[in-house]
C-alpha cells in the first residue's frame, strides 16, 4: 500500500485555531515535520521528527525516506493552500499520495477581526517577493489584504500604495500577532502609516476611505 503524505495546517498559531482533524492527524503520527516552533509544541517523544529550516530540500529528502515505510505528516502554518510547503511537496511527489487538512489562515483572521467580508479581496503577497505593479494599482471598490516582510512592512507598503493610486487617507489596518494574547489590530490611514511603530510580519488590509 503506498503511503500518504498529510499536510495539516495548524492555524495563525494559537491551538484555538488549528482545525479538529488536523489536530488528530498530528497527534496520531509516526512521523512529524513541520517548523521548530511547531515541533517544540506538539511533538512528542513517541514520534520521529524533522525540522523545516531553510534547507527545504533536507525535509523533503527525509520525507522521501519515511514514506516508503510509514505514513508522514507535514505541519505548516496558516492554511496549507496558502503559501506554503504545499507547493514544494506537490513538484516532489505524486499528486495522489498528498492529503491536505486545511486550518485557518491568518488572513482568514485578520479579515474577521475586523467584521470585513473578503470574498471580493485581492489577496497579496509581500514576503520575499514584490507584486507587479498592476495588482497594486488603485480602483474603486478595490480590498487589499497583504503579507509583509523585514524590507516590505507597515512603513514601506504604505508608500508603494501611495505611489499606485492609492489615498493617503485609504484605511489601514495593521494586524499583528493574530490569535496570540498579545495580538494587536492597528487601523490607521496610509498617509499616517509612519507615525505608528513599524511591523515587519503582519497582515496588511487596505481600503478606501469610504
Amino acid at each position: 500500500m503506498e503511503h500518504k503524505i498529510t499536510v495539516a495546517g495548524i492555524g495563525p498559531g494559537s491551538i484555538d485555531y488549528i482545525s479538529p482533524a488536523a489536530l488528530r492527524a498530528i497527534q496520531s503520527a509516526k512521523i512529524l515535520v513541520g517548523g521548530k516552533r511547531a515541533l517544540s509544541y506538539f511533538a512528542t517523544d513517541n514520534q520521529k521528527s524533522c525540522p523545516i529550516t531553510g534547507d527545504i530540500l533536507a525535509a523533503v529528502q527525509f520525507i522521501k525516506n519515511e514514506i516508503l515505510m510509514n505514513n508522514v505528516v507535514v505541519m505548516v502554518s496558516g492554511d496549507p493552500g496558502y503559501y506554503s510547503m504545499l507547493d514544494t511537496l506537490r513538484r516532489n511527489f505524486p499528486l495522489n499520495q498528498i492529503k491536505v487538512i486545511p486550518s485557518i489562515s491568518a488572513m482568514q483572521l485578520a479579515f474577521a477581526r475586523l467584521a470585513l467580508p473578503w470574498h471580493s479581496a485581492e489577496l497579496l503577497s509581500f514576503h520575499g517577493r514584490r507584486p507587479d505593479d498592476e495588482k497594486l494599482k488603485f480602483t474603486d471598490g478595490k480590498i487589499l489584504g497583504m503579507l509583509t516582510d523585514g524590507e516590505y512592512n507597515s512603513h514601506t507598503i504604505p508608500k508603494i500604495l501611495i505611489s499606485n493610486g492609492w489615498s493617503g487617507e485609504s484605511k489601514l489596518a495593521i494586524c499583528v500577532r493574530l490569535s496570540y494574547d498579545d495580538e494587536q489590530i492597528i487601523e490607521t490611514t496610509l498617509s499616517n502609516a509612519e507615525e505608528i511603530e513599524i511591523f515587519k510580519h503582519c497582515i496588511l488590509i487596505v481600503r478606501e476611505p469610504r
